[in-house]
C-alpha cells in the first residue's frame, strides 16, 4: 500500500497493482517531487501521464490543485485510479482517459488548437524505465509540451543511466534531482513564439 504524503487526503491510503509490470513512483521520490512543486500545486491544471495508480495526480489532488487529467492505456490501472479516486472520496476534479498517452496528446492537442482546452500547469510524466522506452521519451516530450501552459513545468521520471533530452521540442531542461536510482527531470517552455492558437 503507499500513501497520500501530504494536503487534505494526508495519510490515505491507495490501493497498488496486484499485478507486475506497474512500478508506482515510491513515497521517497513523491516527496521530493512535490517539495520541488510546492508554488506550483495549489489551483493547477495537472496531467498525469502514465498514471499507474494515480498516486501523482491524486497528491496533486490533495495538495490543492484544480483538476488533474489521468492517462492511462492499461485497462486495470485505469480502474485501480478509480478504486483510489474513491477510497480519497474524489468525485470531482479528475478525469480518467483509458487510452495510449500518444493518442491522447494529440487529442488534448487538437482541443487546446481549437480554444476547447486550457493548457495544464504541471505536467507529469512517468513512462517505463526500460532502454527500449526510452527512445519514446523525446518524442512523447515534444507532443507534451504543446499542451503546457506558458509559465508551466513538466516533469519527466526517468532511470538516472538514462540522462533526459535538453531540448525537446518546446521544452528546455531546467533542473533534475536524483534520488537513488531514479532522476526528476524539470523542464519549462522555451519557445512561446510558436504556440499561437490559430
Amino acid at each position: 500500500m503507499m500513501r497520500i504524503i501530504s494536503g487534505s487526503f494526508k495519510g490515505r491510503r491507495l490501493k497498488t497493482p496486484a499485478w507486475h509490470g506497474l512500478r508506482p513512483t515510491s513515497d521517497k521520490l513523491r516527496e521530493t517531487l512535490f517539495n520541488v512543486l510546492a508554488p506550483r500545486v495549489a489551483g493547477a491544471r495537472v496531467l498525469d501521464g502514465y498514471a499507474g495508480t494515480g498516486a501523482l495526480g491524486i497528491e496533486a489532488l490533495s495538495r490543492g490543485a484544480r483538476s488533474v487529467t489521468f492517462v492511462e492505456r492499461d485497462h486495470r490501472a485505469s480502474a485501480l485510479i478509480a478504486e483510489n479516486l474513491a477510497l480519497c472520496g474524489i468525485t470531482d476534479g479528475c478525469v480518467i482517459i483509458a487510452t495510449d498517452l500518444g493518442r491522447a496528446l494529440e487529442t488534448l492537442r487538437t482541443r487546446r488548437t481549437r480554444r476547447t482546452l486550457e493548457p495544464f500547469d504541471v505536467v507529469l510524466l512517468d513512462p517505463p524505465y526500460t532502454a527500449a522506452d526510452r527512445k519514446t521519451f523525446e518524442s512523447v516530450l515534444k507532443a507534451a509540451g504543446r499542451v503546457v501552459a506558458p509559465a508551466g513545468v513538466l516533469v519527466l521520471e526517468h532511470a538516472k543511466r538514462y540522462p533526459a533530452p535538453a531540448t525537446p521540442g518546446l521544452l528546455i531542461l531546467s533542473r533534475t534531482v536524483v534520488s537513488g536510482d531514479s532522476a526528476l527531470s524539470f523542464y519549462e517552455v522555451h519557445d512561446l513564439s510558436s504556440r499561437a492558437v490559430v
